[in-house]
C-alpha cells in the first residue's frame, strides 16, 4: 500500500470523520463513564470486521481486526493504535456551530478528534484486511483526564485482546497551539512529565482574629508552606532536572475575622525522572511537617502517584517519523528538544509495550501557534483539516508497522 493511497483514501473519509468528530463535540462526557460517546464510536464500527468488547467498569471499546495475508513470522504481529474519548469540566466558549450542547462540558482538549480519526483508521484498516499480516487491535479509551483510563483498560485486559501483547503501540494527541498547522512532532525518550497529586491539611485551632496569640493559626503556617515549597525546589534539585509544582487549592476560613481549625492546599506535581519523583515523595512531607511543628500546628500529608512518565521507544519513535515523512513529507514532522510538562496515561501503555506518542497541530489555519488559545481552555479549538492526516498516520503506522514485523 503506498503511502499516496492510503492519504488520498483518508481524505475520501474526511467528511464522514469530520461529521463523526462534530457529534462528540456536541455531545461531551467526562469520566470513565461516556455511554452516548461509546454509542457513536459503536456505530461508526458497525459493519465492520472487528471484535468488538466493551469494559465493564468503563465504557470502553476494544476493537481487534484480523489481518489475512500470510506472516513469515513465528507469531501475528500485533499493533495497538489508541484514541482517547473523554471531555473535561469546562464551559466551551469557542462559538463553533457544533459547540457543546451540555452545560460545564467541553472537547477542549481534541479527544473528539482522536476517536474520530481512530474510528476512520479502523476503516482504513477494514478496507484492507487481506493485507494485513497481523492483528490490530484498536484502545478507545475513556478517562483520560484524571481518571486514569489507561489503568482500567489495562486491567481489563486490553494488551491481551488479540491474544497476545501488542508488538508496537501508538498514540496521536493533537495541540491547539504551540505549532503550526498540520505540523507533526515527537521526541525518543522521556515526552512527557509523570504526575502526582499533593493534598495538604494544616491543623489549627480557631479564635478571634484580633487575638491570634489565644489561637493556632493555619493560615499563616499555609501560606509559608506554599512559599516554601517553591524555594525547596530551587534548592534540593538539579535546575536541568526540572521540577514543576503548582498549588491549584488554597483554602481557609469562612470569614475575614475568625481564625479557622484548618487549612487546606492541592497541588499537583510535575517530574521528568523517576529519581526526582521519589526525591520529592520525601522530601515534601519533611518540609510541610517541619514548618508546622516550629508554629507548634500538625499537618497531615498525602502524597498520591497518579500518571508515571511517558518515555517512548528511540526504535519505534523513528519508525513514526519515518511514516510521517513518507506521508506528508519531512517538513511536516518536527523533532522536539524538550519533552512537555502534561502527563499521559498512555504511559502506562508505553510501559508495558515499545511504542510511540506523537503530537499534531490542529491550530486553525493563518492563526499564530504562540497565540492561540492551548489544550483544556474554554477557547481552545481545534481545526477539521488535520483529520485526514490523523486518519491517515494511523492506519500507516499499523500497516506497515506489521509488515515489517511479518517479514512480508
Amino acid at each position: 500500500m503506498t503511502a499516496d493511497t492510503i492519504r488520498s483514501d483518508a481524505a475520501s473519509l474526511s467528511e464522514e470523520v469530520a461529521d463523526l468528530r462534530h457529534r462528540l463535540h456536541r455531545e461531551p462526557e467526562i469520566g470513565l463513564h461516556l455511554p452516548r460517546t461509546q454509542e457513536k464510536v459503536l456505530e461508526a464500527l458497525d459493519g465492520l470486521p472487528f471484535e468488538i468488547t466493551t469494559g465493564t467498569d468503563t465504557t470502553s471499546v476494544t476493537a481487534v481486526l484480523r489481518g489475512t495475508a500470510p506472516s513469515a513470522a513465528e507469531q501475528k504481529p500485533v499493533v495497538l493504535l489508541r484514541g482517547d474519548m473523554d471531555a473535561l469540566p469546562v464551559q466551551e466558549q469557542t462559538g463553533v456551530p457544533y459547540a457543546s450542547r451540555i452545560d460545564g462540558a467541553m472537547h477542549a482538549c481534541g479527544h473528539d478528534l482522536h476517536t474520530a480519526m481512530l474510528a476512520g483508521a479502523g476503516r482504513l484498516l477494514a478496507d484492507r484486511r487481506n493485507q494485513l499480516a497481523g492483528d490490530v487491535v484498536l484502545m478507545f479509551q475513556p478517562g483520560e483526564e484524571g481518571f486514569d483510563g489507561a489503568g482500567v483498560m489495562i486491567r481489563e485486559g486490553v494488551l491481551e485482546a488479540a491474544g497476545r501483547r501488542p508488538d508496537a503501540a501508538y498514540g496521536i494527541h493533537v495541540v491547539s497551539s504551540l505549532l503550526p498547522n498540520g505540523v507533526f512532532a515527537s521526541r525518543s525518550g522521556t515526552l512527557m512529565s509523570a504526575s502526582d497529586g499533593l493534598f495538604v491539611t494544616i491543623h489549627g485551632a480557631g479564635g478571634h482574629g484580633s487575638a491570634p496569640h489565644r489561637a493556632k493559626d493555619p493560615v499563616t503556617v499555609a501560606a509559608e508552606v506554599v512559599t516554601s515549597l517553591q524555594t525547596m525546589i530551587t534548592r534540593q534539585f538539579d535546575m536541568f532536572d526540572p521540577v514543576v509544582l503548582t498549588v491549584g487549592v488554597l483554602h481557609a476560613g469562612t470569614k475575614r475575622n475568625v481564625i479557622p481549625e484548618s487549612a487546606r492546599i492541592e497541588a499537583t506535581i510535575r517530574t521528568f525522572s523517576e529519581a526526582n519523583r521519589e526525591l520529592m515523595r520525601t522530601a515534601i512531607p519533611r518540609l510541610v511537617n517541619g514548618i508546622a511543628e516550629g508554629h507548634g500546628l500538625h499537618a497531615s500529608v498525602e502524597y498520591e502517584t497518579e500518571y508515571p512518565l511517558t518515555v517512548t521507544d528511540p526504535g519505534e519513535t523513528s519508525i513514526l517519523e519515518n511514516r510521517v515523512k513518507e506521508l506528508f513529507g519531512d517538513s511536516r514532522y518536527l523533532q522536539m528538544a524538550n519533552p512537555l510538562s502534561g502527563s499521559e496515561d498512555f504511559s502506562r501503555v508505553l510501559a508495558a509495550v515499545p511504542g510511540s506518542f506523537v503530537f499534531l497541530s490542529a491550530v486553525e489555519p493563518g492563526a499564530d501557534p504562540a497565540g492561540t488559545a492551548f489544550n483544556h481552555s474554554p477557547y481552545a479549538a481545534f481545526d477539521d483539516s488535520v483529520l485526514a492526516d490523523g486518519t491517515a498516520l494511523y492506519a500507516q503506522l499499523a500497516m506497515a508497522r506489521i509488515e515489517e514485523l511479518a517479514g512480508a
